[in-house]
């Protein structure tokens, strides 16, 4: 069968190439194109636009940018049209996916959706538009299943893809040069420039602080490495690049931009503080439109504080270093934490989404 895949970011890029590794199981005679990025393209997709062409996060910065998200979306519907693919799968990135999930649905094409937008945090009347225009949805949160069942729409949970995408990159003859024996702190800085922009300066004024450690940020290729330079050249601290969960798994503590990297740490084991700073005027919308009491994964699946988040204006080097402090030396407060992640792993239940979304895709698609 041929299929269409559209992931906008990194976790959607992540999460897309081991949902292929199975459908390639499922159906040997799987043909792949769409939006995505390095790891999609690794298991064989034919790439038509990258995510660092597409990745937009914010109002303001989607607002600066339409007319490229426009063309974007003109060439996507084109493509498809030319492509005439078995299914679209479209993961998370909503902005752009539900406008193709309603052109792909009146153009009489499959839709699969994995990964669901965040529809329970806002926009909740967008819901009645996915049923519609959405043939499968295949969700990744438990509360997720029963928030659709009570609008009168029956989902598919397969639980977490990240439990597969942390067992996947075991590369474990990676060298770090680990005849430096301090202690390595692992920085996640994001995966959109506003994003490192706006956080890792500041963490990086705080690890100055602390010599006796040894700092590697885990840089995307999807970035450009002028873009971690211009704030690293001149200071004690190592850029590799797409190997943060290798990193996170010798790492004692993280400082991770909020994002489906809080819960790859989290899921790992890794003591981390949730670090984020953005556009002010993004924020201001966000804090009044969405519902949601936490921004880490790691909190809102758990619906408790379970890591501190220091968002925004709480995001300062002060608050930074007194949090860092705390996970190199507060001994309870790190066993907490560690509990909490024990909690989280079993209620996301273990590995085996990626196959079992898999499996569930074709079989819908084979048996009509």
């Amino acid at each position: 069968m041929k299929y269409y895949l559209i992931a906008g970011e990194a976790s959607g890029d992540l999460h897309a190439s081991n949902l292929m590794r199975y459908l390639k199981k499922e159906d040997a005679n799987a043909q792949f194109r769409g939006f995505g990025g390095d790891k999609m393209e690794e298991q064989g997709l034919e790439l038509v636009k990258h995510i660092r062409e597409i990745s937009f996060m914010g109002f303001v910065e989607v607002l600066t940018h339409l007319r490229i998200i426009f063309r974007n979306i003109r060439l996507c519907k084109k493509d498809i049209v030319e492509y005439k693919p078995d299914v679209v799968i479209l993961i998370d990135y909503p902005g752009f996916n539900l406008r193709i999930a309603e052109f792909a649905h009146d153009a009489g094409i499959k839709v699969f959706y994995y990964i669901s937008p965040q529809v329970w945090a806002w926009k909740e009347s967008r819901v009645k538009k996915i049923k519609r225009i959405v043939d499968r949805m295949f969700v990744i949160l438990p509360f997720e299943k029963e928030f659709y069942q009570g609008h009168d729409y029956n989902v598919d949970f397969v639980g977490h893809p990240m439990f597969d995408a942390i067992h996947h990159q075991n590369d474990t003859n990676y060298n770090f040069g680990l005849s430096d024996d301090r202690p390595i702190i692992a920085v996640l800085p994001g995966s959109r420039k506003q994003e490192i922009s706006k956080g890792l300066p500041i963490m990086i004024k705080v690890l100055q602080q602390f010599p006796q450690y040894r700092f590697i940020i885990a840089g995307l290729t999807s970035i450009s490495p002028d873009l971690y330079k211009k704030y690293a050249e001149g200071v004690d601290i190592e850029i590799i690049y797409n190997k943060s969960t290798e990193l996170l798994r010798i790492a004692k503590v993280a400082l991770v931009t909020s994002g489906t990297a809080t819960l790859e740490a989290a899921l790992i084991g890794i003591p981390e503080v949730v670090c984020y700073k953005g556009n002010a005027l993004s924020f201001f919308i966000a804090k009044n439109i969405v519902n949601i009491k936490y921004i880490s994964l790691v909190n809102l699946i758990m619906d408790k504080f379970i890591v501190t988040e220091l968002i925004q204006n709480e995001l300062s080097p002060k608050n930074l270093k007194l949090e860092f402090e705390k996970l190199l030396f507060d001994e309870q407060y790190v066993q907490t934490m560690l509990n909490g992640f024990e909690e989280l792993k079993t209620k996301l239940g273990g590995r085996g989404a990626s196959e079992k979304a898999a499996s569930l895709m074709y079989r819908y698609l084979r048996d009509t």
